[in-house]
């Protein structure tokens, strides 16, 4: 062989080490159920609001019989606008608006009943509700969704198979005609006492089959391929089983379609998930500002308090949840300014607490990283990039992150995120500090998900362990972050 032979030999031969040395290290391996993108994405807005205006507003009522006069609709100063600010500035992304209740009273002019805004008293027929809606919350960039209820206790054909076919014409005109909608709202309530174009009676369905939710899903889809669906079974979000803003302890985003029923759905089940849930669908708390979802005068002085709303954003956001706050306007058409500093307190609260990282120019070390590759690096879960992630080998099922503050700090709130993309794994974890040579257990969890916020009485230490005990896969944290509360927040555990 040529000494020309033996170095181009040579060279080929360091060539390939270094490649093989410089090779981009595997994502870790993801769980059977993943979300979507675009489920991702609705996660990670956190708290979406609920407006909940409509013929009830001026009847005083929740849930209208179906018989209402129509020219009782008639808001004197609307100003849709006036919503979707106030929203946004207590960090609401969406907003979701209640185009026809279960009376039957549509906020727009449907061509297929008369039960319409078209003859209200407002703007003498010729208003839109549901138009003035989608214009201001694109304005002010906020994302849109729609709630139509299945139920109708004006038409005259609900129980029927013809009311399906007019519930899904309404469907196509309101995602058909006001451009991209984000998500639509299907509930559960169904069958009842109601005026049912002067019947007068009570109609009982069958919940199971009579609303044919799989065609009305694919129709759904057709129309507007990216949007998203609520309901007690999803397919994209789902209720949490309470109207009281509380995920649950454990709360798995994984969960079984097939063991859910819209409008007789197991309220329990729903309020923890599975972890072994064959669908992921995200869940949503759903509460009211007020206790009523619709305006009501006399519950002026009852609206929820900043420290209450605090409470629900831990139970909510903080268990791997996404927070649903209704904003009744009241007749003139706007939200009271009860309302309005309530919320706004609320967000300035959370904006305080959660302003300053006190990990972030902490040390991070684990008893163990995947491959010892700094893709998979404890550091990274310090970083506060969802992208990055701290995880083991594959052998791994439990395992420890250690989080070196460097000098004792004092903090009493802690966040912990999985990179969900990968799917939801650890199913128990402790968090314990390092007081006085000992290590002190100050939180024993389950479920962490897309975030896990955590209350703890304050403590003063330079050491915080995250210990994980069980993981359906090899567990993998994209962040941990502490924080001190709010002068302002009353606290809690």
């Amino acid at each position: 062989m040529t000494i020309f032979r033996i170095f181009a030999l040579f060279f080929a031969l360091t060539l390939i080490s270094a490649c093989s040395t410089n090779k981009k290290p595997p994502d870790i391996s993801s769980n059977k159920v993943v979300p979507s993108t675009q489920q991702i994405l609705y996660q990670q807005m956190e708290m979406v609001g609920f407006i909940h205006f409509s013929i009830n507003t001026f009847t005083n009522k929740e849930w209208g019989y179906g018989d209402e006069d129509e020219q009782l609709f008639n808001p004197t100063e609307l100003d849709v606008d006036q919503w979707v600010q106030v929203a946004k500035s207590c960090g609401i992304k969406e907003l979701i608006l209640t185009a026809k209740h279960h009376d039957g009273f549509c906020l727009w002019p449907s061509q297929y009943t008369d039960h319409s805004i078209k003859n209200s008293g407002y703007k003498n027929g010729n208003g839109d509700v549901v138009k003035e809606f989608v214009d201001a919350c694109r304005k002010h960039d906020l994302k849109i969704g729609l709630y139509l209820s299945p139920w109708d206790r004006n038409h005259k054909d609900y129980g029927n198979q013809t009311y399906i076919t007019y519930y899904r014409n309404q469907l196509k005109e309101l995602l058909t005609q006001y451009g991209e909608i984000n998500e639509i709202w299907f509930d559960g309530a169904n069958g009842g006492n109601g005026f049912y174009g002067g019947a007068n009676e009570t109609r009982k369905i069958d919940n199971k089959t009579y609303y044919d939710w799989d065609g009305t899903i694919k129709l759904v889809k057709e129309l507007q391929p990216n949007i998203l669906i609520f309901s007690d079974s999803g397919p994209d979000i789902r209720w949490v089983g309470n109207e009281n803003g509380s995920a649950g302890e454990t709360f798995w985003s994984t969960i079984n379609r097939n063991k859910i029923r819209t409008g007789a759905a197991d309220v329990n089940y729903l309020n923890t998930g599975e972890s072994e849930g064959s669908n992921w669908i995200v869940g949503q708390c759903d509460v009211s500002i007020r206790p009523g979802w619709f305006y009501h005068e006399a519950e002026d002085t009852l609206v929820k308090s900043s420290q209450e709303l605090v409470d629900i954003y831990y139970k909510s956001v903080g268990r791997n949840a996404v927070f649903l706050l209704n904003l009744p306007p009241d007749k003139t058409g706007n939200i009271q300014s009860n309302d309005v500093k309530a919320i706004q307190e609320f967000k300035k609260i959370i904006d305080d607490t959660f302003k300053v990282n006190l990990a972030s120019n902490a040390e991070c070390n684990a008893d163990n990283f995947r491959l010892t590759n700094e893709k998979f690096a404890p550091k990274n879960a310090l970083d506060e990039d969802p992208e990055t992630y701290w995880a083991t080998d594959d052998s791994i099922s439990s395992a420890e992150l250690i989080i070196d503050l460097k000098n004792k700090t004092d903090f009493d709130r802690i966040l912990i995120q999985e990179p969900i993309k990968f799917g939801q794994r650890i199913s128990k974890f402790e968090v314990q500090v390092y007081n006085q040579n000992n290590w002190e257990t100050v939180f024993e969890g389950t479920t962490i998900g897309y975030k896990r916020l955590i209350r703890i009485k304050p403590v003063t230490v330079s050491k915080i362990k995250l210990k994980i005990i069980e993981a359906n896969n090899i567990p993998a944290i994209s962040n941990f972050s502490l924080f001190k509360s709010s002068e302002k927040e009353t606290a809690s555990f």
